[in-house]
């Protein structure tokens, strides 16, 4: 499938050239809202240069790449094909045991003979995105330590990169956060006696309990694999809350030793890559202070300060006078210490950042301002104007950033993003040029205005923004 994808380029490449002109046919990338300039940076880069493994191409994107060919839109084919040719990440997120041992084994595989290291992702823990768009995951904890024994023993002895279950420590069943506050996932089912309670195996120490039993089969079982744990992104978590949470999953309880190389950030998100980088970096000192610091500050992730400035009641505040505030402040707290503990970022979709929702708020949307929240909230599901990213390097020159990945595959749609599901809210009496109505308006997106494929299946329209408003261009 990959050969193939190459040849769709030779292809599309041929045909502009045999036309003697750009694709002068080639649409005008589609959003309802300016999504803004372009994010300038430079890329990064490791200590230890490090060239990714590019998986087969998706056959939706060979097919969509074929149509564009054939519409003669050959620069956009072009861009679709590029998009599809950088390396990302692999997910596994089902299976038993001997499945995903077999189907990890053939992508390590695959990747040491070109001698490229994959990047997998291991995304099967019960609970899994607390029955959201991408619900799913193993039955209960042993069942789920069965299936990471056998993630394990697919990669053996083979370099690679290891994500840890994206959203594993951002969304904890039944949590309570450093600050005493009850956290949203709280899973129930009905018993016999038809009274609500809570789920079976739903809790925070059991989520624990998996993460450290995977951290544990992984360092034993695939010794070169570098393992990274969820720290979220630049506007989830706050900073001792992720830092916190990063300790207790990959650090031994008992002696206190590091069991995993990092943490990682923005996975299917859009948060700017300075921001995350910023993020990451506090992320790091605060674990480094309220482990080795100040003695005033051992064991005290919630002195850390954060990214939400109480000044503006918690505002997210990503301003450079506010940023050196919480710098002074993490570096006291080191009290002389240094921050080790690296990260890497997923740039695979936000070249442009996060979806500006405040134009829906005018005409001709004219949301109300309730809805227009609502759409900030929901703005991590297909926004529009999204485009690709900086490319995976593991060249880095940024301290602490181990690489920037494609860890989510892009050109997968998020989920069927809607009212239903709570990732949009829209008031159809408003704006509503679809006709949509009934039972129809909980499923329908209208940013996109369609419904949007399910979670993982290809989504040629958002596939061909990202790679049109790719920043940096991907031509």
């Amino acid at each position: 499938m990959r050969k193939q994808i190459f040849a769709w380029v030779a292809v599309a490449g041929a045909s502009m050239l045999g036309s003697g002109c750009a694709d002068d046919s080639s649409p005008e990338p589609s959003s309802p809202v300016d999504v803004g300039s372009a994010i300038n940076e430079s890329p990064a880069a490791r200590i230890a240069p490090t060239r990714f493994f590019v998986p087969p191409a998706e056959a939706a994107a060979v097919k969509q790449i074929s149509d564009l060919v054939r519409a003669k839109h050959f620069r956009d084919a072009l861009k679709v094909a590029a998009l599809e040719t950088t390396p990302r990440a692999v997910w596994f997120g089902s299976g038993t045991p001997k499945d995903v041992e077999r189907s990890v084994r053939q992508t390590v595989a695959a990747a040491a003979r070109e001698d490229r290291v994959p990047v997998l992702v291991a995304y099967d823990l019960p609970f899994r995105d607390c029955a959201q768009y991408s619900a799913g995951g193993a039955t209960d904890t042993a069942a789920y330590l069965a299936w990471i024994d056998g993630f394990a023993r697919g990669i053996g002895k083979t370099k690679a990169d290891v994500i840890l279950e994206p959203d594993g420590l951002g969304i904890i069943p039944y949590n309570t956060t450093i600050t005493g506050a009850a956290e949203w996932c709280r899973p129930t089912v009905t018993d016999s006696t038809g009274a609500t309670v809570p789920a079976p195996g739903a809790s925070s120490d059991e989520r624990y309990a998996q993460l450290q039993g995977a951290v544990a089969t992984l360092a034993a079982k695939a010794p070169n694999a570098s393992i990274y744990l969820d720290g979220t992104h630049s506007a989830w978590l706050g900073v001792g809350e992720a830092a916190f949470r990063i300790h207790k999953a990959g650090f031994d309880p008992g002696t206190g030793a590091k069991r995993v190389r990092g943490f990682f950030l923005n996975v299917s998100n859009y948060q700017p890559s300075d921001q995350s980088v910023q993020f990451g970096t506090w992320v790091s000192q605060c674990m480094e202070a309220a482990t080795a610091g100040a003695s005033w500050a051992i064991g005290h992730f919630d002195y850390c300060p954060s990214q939400y400035n109480p000044a503006t009641n918690y505002g997210l505040d990503y301003s450079p006078a506010f940023e050196a505030t919480v710098t002074a402040s993490l570096a006291n707290m080191l009290g002389g210490a240094v921050a080790t503990f690296p990260f890497v970022v997923d740039t695979s979709r936000n070249g442009r950042g996060p979806l500006d929702t405040a134009p829906f708020a005018a005409a001709p949307y004219n949301q109300p301002a309730g809805v227009v929240a609502a759409l900030n909230g929901g703005n991590w599901c297909n926004p529009p104007g999204a485009g690709a990213g900086l490319r995976p390097t593991g060249t880095a020159g940024i301290p602490l950033l181990d690489a920037y990945l494609w860890i989510k595959t892009p050109g997968e749609s998020d989920g069927s993003c809607d009212i239903a599901g709570g990732a949009r809210a829209w008031d159809f009496t408003a704006y509503d040029p679809w006709n949509i109505t009934g039972d129809a308006q909980n499923h329908f997106d209208p940013l996109w205005g369609m419904v949007d494929p399910a979670a993982g299946v290809w989504f040629p329209e958002q596939a061909l923004q990202l790679a049109q408003l790719a920043v940096p261009p991907l031509l």
